[in-house]
């Protein structure tokens, strides 16, 4: 059985994992594979038992076969829980099911089309509001929360790949202080 959830992070992995131990506790095997980001640098396998890179390889392997260009499938989730059947499938055939398991759940999941984004904390002076909110203006940014009463200070979200962008425009401006949070 195949299941592919979409996830923020690790945690979120977890809790997944755990409700699926609790569902079917009496099964052999509940091998996973998530992915994180941008980029192919975060990332978790487990094969649970099975030979090595029998398992969780393959089915990361699978998600990054759906990676369109400049759209990499992300942020996601897929288990496989199997039960010992008495047949034994050595290693190519373990391979092949857990690829083929891992093909059949993205078939059936409903990929969500999102924007990574980052969340930026800006403190700046009130003489500065004008160059800070030119800056948002022009860099396209949510303005997620704003307070002016004590201090000024913007939570804005970000696109990751214009992240560096707008903390070089933000960076460049006097008295203005970014924090990404």
């Amino acid at each position: 059985m195949a299941y592919a959830y979409p996830i923020q992070d690790e945690g979120e992995a977890k809790v997944y994992l755990d409700r699926l131990r609790q569902q079917h506790p009496k099964a052999n095997h509940h091998c996973y594979a998530w992915r994180l980001g941008l980029d192919r640098s975060v990332f978790r396998v487990n094969d649970d038992g099975e030979p090595n890179g029998s398992a969780g390889r393959p089915m990361l392997n699978m998600i990054y076969a759906r990676d369109l260009p400049d759209n990499p499938l992300t942020n996601l989730l897929v288990v496989v829980v199997r039960y010992f059947g008495g047949t034994l499938l050595g290693v190519p055939g373990l391979i092949n099911a857990y690829k083929m398991a891992t093909n059949a759940a993205l078939d059936q999941a409903k990929i969500i089309d999102g924007v990574l984004t980052d969340t930026l904390r800006i403190s700046f002076a009130f003489e500065q509001m004008n160059d800070v909110m030119r800056v948002v203006k022009e860099q396209g940014l949510t303005v997620l929360k704003q307070d002016f009463d004590t201090a000024c200070v913007l939570v804005i979200s970000v696109r990751k790949t214009l992240t560096n962008s707008a903390l070089n425009r933000f960076g460049g401006l006097r008295d203005v202080e970014v924090k990404v949070v």
